[in-house]
């Protein structure tokens, strides 16, 4: 009985499966590399501004506020103990200028 289950399970998920995929074909010629390179041309500039709009911003934002937390615990540690721990907001800083510049040579590199 549970055989019968999966093997229907799987049955109805392979029909799904082919009943909405769709198959690509490249052009005429069959250059699926040019399909592939005309692909990534339109999509690249529509890439490149969602990445410098949103994914740069949100890292920036979550490396901003731990920097921070980390900056107020190190200053309570240095509080309790006399000594003040530079490690870990130095790093969290470095990073924080790499992703804030990163925009401006990123795209550079990549060669878009």
């Amino acid at each position: 009985m549970k055989n019968k289950k999966l093997i229907l399970c799987l049955a109805i998920t392979l029909f799904v499966c082919l009943i909405f995929s769709a198959t690509a074909f490249a052009a005429g010629t069959g250059d699926v590399a040019g399909a592939i390179e005309s692909t990534w041309k339109d999509a690249s500039s529509q890439i490149k501004t969602v990445v410098n709009k949103v994914i740069f911003p949100a890292i920036d934002l979550i490396l901003a506020v731990f920097f921070f937390a980390k900056l107020g615990t190190a200053y309570f540690d240095y509080r309790k103990s006399g000594q003040f721990e530079w490690t870990g907001p130095a790093i969290l800083f470095a990073c924080l200028i790499f992703t804030i510049t990163a925009p401006t040579y990123i795209w550079i590199i990549l060669g878009l």
